[in-house]
């Protein structure tokens, strides 16, 4: 008997995710000979949903699922999941499959959904790790977890991007053993079926290689750790066993910035998720990014960004396809500021 999979896309979903979460499955039904998995793509209305790449796939309007049993239902959503959250038909929907015990996936941002339908309260889950803080912040019932996927009884969420392989293959090997998920994995060439204890970004890992020393990313880990009541340059060199001398030095020879300005950029970056993805005040984005209050926090979010908080707030959520960049100057925020 097939898996049935009902696929929810929300405009401006992240199209690898979601097509790096079905092929394995399409992977498992050829070298299987059968259908183990059947799947169909909703949307609220129906018809061509755009991707936050600009591509578009064809889904039934949510209300067609009416007549069709589903053992799965995973919801695929990027920037502005809270573009769904007034929508009762799908947010019924949703609710609806839960209660008749379809399991509940997310993928991206889809735990956000999730936790708005009240599905995951009390439950462990996931999502991309540029939203992680937006989520810890705006729903504290969920237990978030920076793993590339959490499965957390019938609730399962994933990181997105390629992390949607690693979570649709832990799905067939659950269902269909290691044999089947290992042939899936192999047909796509994905070289290991990653746990959902790792990380999304290990320690001490960067993927083409790192000349950076240890000791520097330690204290980068350091500082990522103590946002909301930031440690001095004096403080952070301590922790890492560096005279404050060597560690500024280590900054300016890898990052180009002195400790300060390395420490400031990465607190304004967790700003700028929280003002583009929640809707806490500036006081309390401010205060949650360890500064003493929000005009100074405003004023250097204008220096870093060329935008103010609260301009960010609606500008920053548009267009999709490019999130900051080139919407703002190329020196402010930089090519490579935003996810696709």
């Amino acid at each position: 008997m097939s898996h049935r999979i009902a696929l929810v896309l929300i405009p401006n979903f992240n199209a690898m995710a979601t097509i790096a979460f079905l092929d394995p499955l399409r992977a498992a039904n050829y070298l299987n000979n059968g259908a183990l998995y059947r799947w169909r793509l909703f949307s609220s209305a129906g018809g061509a949903l755009p991707a936050s790449n600009g591509l578009s796939l064809t889904t039934e309007p949510i209300a067609a699922a009416d007549d069709w049993t589903v053992d799965l239902a995973v919801v695929s959503s990027s920037w502005t999941p809270e573009a769904a959250y007034g929508d009762d038909r799908l947010m019924g929907r949703l609710r609806r499959w839960a209660r008749r015990g379809a399991a509940m996936g997310g993928l991206d941002t889809g735990a956000f959904i999730l936790a708005e339908a009240g599905l995951l309260t009390g439950r462990r889950a996931t999502c991309h790790y540029e939203h992680i803080d937006a989520l810890q912040e705006v729903h504290p019932e969920v237990e978030v977890s920076e793993e590339l996927f959490v499965i957390d009884g019938d609730r399962l969420t994933g990181a997105g991007g390629v992390a949607s392989v690693d979570l649709a293959l832990q799905i067939l090997r659950l269902h269909h053993g290691e044999a089947l998920a290992n042939a899936a994995a192999r047909y796509l060439f994905h070289d290991r079926l990653r746990l959902a204890s790792e990380r999304q970004n290990p320690a001490g890992y960067e993927p083409v290689g790192s000349s950076a020393p240890a000791k520097l990313r330690a204290a980068i880990l350091a500082m990522e750790r103590h946002l909301e009541e930031p440690l001095s340059a004096p403080e952070v060199a301590a922790a890492v066993g560096l005279s404050h001398r060597h560690l500024t030095r280590l900054f300016r020879e890898y990052t180009g910035k002195s400790v300060v300005q390395y420490y400031r950029d990465i607190r304004l970056d967790r700003g700028r998720a929280l003002v583009t993805q929640t809707e806490m005040s500036v006081l309390e984005i401010a205060l949650a990014c360890g500064f003493a209050n929000p005009e100074h926090f405003s004023r250097a979010y204008k220096a870093r960004f060329a935008i103010t908080p609260r301009s960010d707030r609606v500008a920053g959520r548009v267009p999709f396809e490019y999130r900051a960049w080139p919407m703002h100057p190329a020196s402010a925020a930089g090519p490579d500021g935003g996810k696709s």
